[in-house]
């Protein structure tokens, strides 16, 4: 018999995040029970591998052609072009080797980076609970498509941009994203935010899993996650750094100033009546004996040392010329952020509405810490690090959750019959 014809795989709604669970299975052709295997085959060759695809490897020769820009490689080239023209074949070749060389150190460099983060990005092969024809299956994260119905736990790895389907005491971590270390309640029955950042019930690629559990559909895979955004923008070519530019603009003032010499040798022997052609010689090699042909192999030589140093410490050096920025530094500023601190914080005073010691402040906030359920942050384990509260007697009756509208958490306790929220 002939296969019938598979509907083609739909397009994924831009405002994915505002819709219903029901509606979002529907425009996205899934169900609660997943696709099927045909299915995720025919939208993977639509929507491509999930994953950051990594940026195209650069071609030899638009390498060659970007750092011949530099005017200073410039100057030596046409040095030892006129060298060679002139009879001064030792001369030419000589800058021709140390011209060749510093490019090929500088080239080698920048591959040897490039190779050992592939390297580092090959380590982590991660996996998915994927239901697909109605079964659960392991499948590799790369294989995932827009639909799939993917089920996660404490320690997984969120493997695309979806909505929550079901959810039970979930927290996960978004510092990849968000840079801010405390974790982050998501829901399923939460209301659809304004944007899909705002959203508990979306979850980002490069979010993991700290607490519970939940069912979410894939809608969004690969470089069309938040993730694959940020890895994009960051992939595009930057400006020049600080010391390209500082030795852009001394190469350019050695050619001014070679070319002017030039000039006014030329100027001068024409008034006295010299020979041209020995004028000439004379002020060509008046600009090659002023041209630095060893400045282009000292400078690559040095921030390979740089480079081979810092990889002793575990640091990937992608771009040679990003050394003299990090050594020029007196003073780096950084955003406070879970990623870079220790994630730790300390309670140093507890204080009232008007600014003065509270014992009772503090009593409150350590019942609180104490007797609430679900995952710690860093901020109540700072309270329940600071002695001096007596928790005996107390017995907790009930307790009101957080929630995106009270914005706090309460817990109701007890003692000697007097009750406290």
């Amino acid at each position: 018999m002939p296969q019938q014809p598979q509907a083609p795989a739909p397009a994924m709604p831009v405002d994915w995040w505002q819709l219903e669970p029901g509606a979002l299975l529907h425009a996205l052709g899934s169900s609660p029970s997943g696709i099927s295997q045909d299915q995720a085959q025919q939208r993977l060759g639509r929507y491509g591998p999930n994953r950051i695809v990594a940026p195209a490897p650069r071609r030899l020769l638009r390498e060659i052609a970007q750092r011949l820009r530099n005017p200073l490689v410039l100057v030596l080239l046409c040095a030892g072009a006129v060298s060679a023209f002139t009879g001064e074949g030792t001369s030419a070749w000589i800058i021709g080797c140390v011209v060749l060389l510093s490019l090929a150190l500088d080239h080698f460099q920048q591959r040897r980076a490039e190779d050992a983060a592939a390297r580092l990005s090959a380590q982590v092969a991660l996996t998915a609970r994927v239901l697909r024809d109605g079964t659960e299956q392991r499948v590799p994260v790369s294989t995932l498509v827009p639909g799939d119905v993917v089920r996660i736990a404490a320690g997984s790895q969120v493997p695309g941009d979806g909505i929550l389907l079901q959810s039970q005491d979930l927290f996960v971590q978004q510092a990849a994203l968000t840079g801010e270390s405390f974790p982050v309640d998501k829901s399923a029955q939460a209301p659809r935010g304004a944007s899909a950042e705002g959203s508990p019930a979306v979850l980002f690629m490069g979010s993991s899993v700290l607490s519970g559990t939940g069912t979410l559909v894939i809608c969004r895979t690969g470089g069309l996650t938040r993730m694959g955004e940020i890895a994009a923008f960051v992939r595009t070519d930057r400006e020049d750094l600080a010391f390209e530019n500082d030795l852009r603009s001394f190469g350019l003032f050695i050619m001014r100033l070679t070319v002017l010499l030039v000039l006014f040798v030329l100027f001068v022997g024409g008034l006295a009546h010299r020979d041209w052609f020995e004028t000439f010689m004379f002020a060509v090699a008046l600009a090659v004996g002023m041209t630095p042909e060893l400045l282009p192999m000292v400078v690559t030589i040095s921030l390979s040392r740089g480079a081979l140093r810092l990889a002793r410490e575990q640091v990937i050096v992608k771009r040679l010329s990003a050394i003299h920025n990090l050594g020029s530094m007196d003073v780096l500023c950084t955003d406070k952020t879970g990623t870079l601190t220790e994630a730790r914080i300390e309670l140093v005073r507890h204080v009232d509405v008007a600014g003065r010691d509270s014992a009772v402040v503090l009593e409150n906030a350590f019942l609180n810490s104490r007797f609430e359920s679900g995952i710690r942050t860093p901020l109540e384990d700072a309270i329940l690090q600071r002695d001096g509260v007596d928790v005996a007697g107390w017995v907790k009756i009930d307790e009101v959750p957080f929630d995106f509208e009270r914005r706090r958490l309460s817990v109701l306790l007890e003692k000697d019959g007097a009750r406290r929220l």
